[in-house]
């Protein structure tokens, strides 16, 4: 097996049944049935990428994600929400979700989803290069950004999207786009685009309610302006 991915669902059929796909993908799979199961799991052995049911007993999914992150921001991480229920994808992604998926899914269409997720995840050397506005440094062969000397703590998808960003600087950029090159989705909610550009901008702005950095377009997308 290679890359190990910690699957955290208190339904069996569904974990029996991920679990089987993601090893016929060759990856190494540990379960956990509740939320402290999980961070015990994490501690034990860091995976590569968690999926992680929201409703859990105990300590619920976005509790656990929130504990993780704090923990380790760069740690890939899906969700799996309901279908139909927006606010709570919303809410997975405010607190560091990657990605999600939502329920009844395709197994497939989960694996696909993993594997997309540490590809971005993983040092690419030959898509190296720096990036600097400012304050602000992008070491993107190492996936390492900084503001002021100190290393920020960006998710891999947050990562990606600052990249696309500022290798495209100037330009509107629509958020079908943005779902298209950062997550590679043809389609999708575009709220998810919204969601992690708040996150970043509190992470790259001095003030992310009046942005210098990563513009609103109104009606239309985003814009990055260096310094």
């Amino acid at each position: 097996m290679g890359q190990h991915v910690l699957v955290v669902d208190d339904d069996p059929t569904v974990s029996d049944v991920v679990r089987r796909y993601l090893e016929r993908a060759e990856f190494g799979v540990r379960l956990a049935r509740d939320g402290q199961a999980a961070l015990d799991e994490y501690r034990h052995e860091r995976p590569d990428l968690v999926v992680l049911d929201l409703m859990l007993p105990g300590i619920d999914g976005l509790e656990v994600c929130r504990r993780l992150r704090t923990q380790d921001p760069g740690l890939p991480i899906i969700m799996l929400t309901a279908l139909g229920e927006e606010s709570d994808r919303v809410i997975g992604l405010e607190v560091g979700a990657d990605d999600y998926v939502t329920k009844p899914f395709s197994p497939r269409e989960l694996v696909l989803r993993v594997q997309s997720v540490l590809r971005r995840a993983a040092p690419a050397p030959a898509a190296g290069g720096e990036l600097a506005d400012g304050d602000l440094r992008v070491d993107v062969a190492r996936r390492i950004a900084t503001r002021h000397g100190m290393e920020l703590a960006l998710t891999v998808r947050e990562f990606d999207l600052l990249v696309f960003l500022m290798r495209n600087p100037g330009r509107v950029l629509r958020r079908a786009e943005l779902l298209e090159q950062v997550w590679g989705w043809t389609f999708g909610d575009q709220s998810t685009v919204t969601v992690h550009m708040r996150r970043l901008r509190e992470k790259v702005e001095d003030d992310p309610a009046e942005p210098r950095r990563i513009l609103t377009v109104w009606g239309v997308g985003y814009r990055y302006e260096y310094a």
